[in-house]
């Protein structure tokens, strides 16, 4: 994160033909990009998840009892519709990462101060696999813990027809839902506010509470998950300052977690489903 220590409204070079210098805008330019940025994307999420959360403690009945669908048909019985709709969706819903990426360029900063690029390919790789293998199973078995215990809906991670397209969807579903919020949140987030004079810690804890806030339509069990999951990947990037094994990280947990919905719904007796 060789551009963390510049200070807010320092130049990055000299300015170009008929226009100002490129580099970290001024500290009331970088606050409106960040709440921008994040009002059209995981903040807005957030708060879309609150209400949704208080509509489920608002209706009768235990809380489990109810549904929090992942990845659903758009089109029922139109399979060809359905998938481009699916496509648009997850080529739409990635754009707030390439918007972060846009920002981090023009100041300056670039891809590189974040660690998302393929400097350490092997080494990415390696940790992303191990950190999935590790905090995929604890996520899995905080949830069932927490839906037991009445914190949390049943989670649907997906409900596509059996075609083809199932599983390749998913997989982009969970690269999408992996790029904007490791992107977002833990790199392009940090990095700011560290410019803005922020300590790590006090910026790893807001971070690590807006993951788990956009996660609450899930119920409370996934808010707290999610918060954790964001203190571990966030402390990580901190020390790495990479985003890379991170992304790798997530796409394997949410791959395994919708691929495998698809294939254990009803055969066995230990995953929640509707109406269980």
């Amino acid at each position: 994160m060789r551009r963390a220590e510049a200070h807010a409204g320092e130049p990055a070079g000299p300015p170009g033909v008929g226009g100002p210098a490129f580099g970290v805008p001024p500290r009331r330019i970088l606050i409106a990009e960040i709440w921008l940025l994040l009002g059209i994307s995981l903040a807005a999420s957030a708060l879309f998840a609150l209400i949704h959360y208080i509509g489920d403690l608002a209706q009768s009945g235990p809380v489990r009892r109810q549904v929090a669908q992942l990845n659903g048909s758009y089109a029922p019985g139109r399979p060809w519709l359905d998938l481009a709709l699916q496509l648009a969706s997850i080529v739409t819903s990635i754009i707030p990462a390439f918007l972060a990426i846009h920002f981090l360029v023009r100041s300056g900063d670039g891809t590189a101060a974040i660690g998302l690029d393929d400097r350490q390919s092997r080494r990415d790789a390696a940790g992303g696999a191990l950190l999935a293998a590790g905090v995929g199973g604890i996520g899995l078995g905080f949830y069932l813990l927490a839906w037991h215990l009445g914190a949390n809906l049943t989670v649907v991670p997906e409900d596509l027809p059996a075609v083809w397209w199932r599983a390749p969807v998913l997989i982009l579903s969970a690269f999408q839902n992996a790029l904007v919020e490791e992107v977002v949140v833990v790199g392009y987030l940090l990095l700011r506010l560290r410019q803005l004079g922020w300590s790590d810690n006090r910026a790893l804890v807001t971070s690590a509470l807006l993951r788990g806030s956009y996660h609450l339509y899930q119920g409370i069990g996934a808010f707290a998950a999610n918060a954790a999951m964001g203190l571990l990947f966030g402390r990580l990037y901190q020390r790495w300052g990479r985003v890379t094994p991170l992304v790798i990280a997530h796409t394997l947990i949410d791959s395994v977690a919708f691929v495998g919905y698809a294939a254990l719904r009803g055969r066995v007796s230990w995953l929640p489903v509707p109406g269980s």
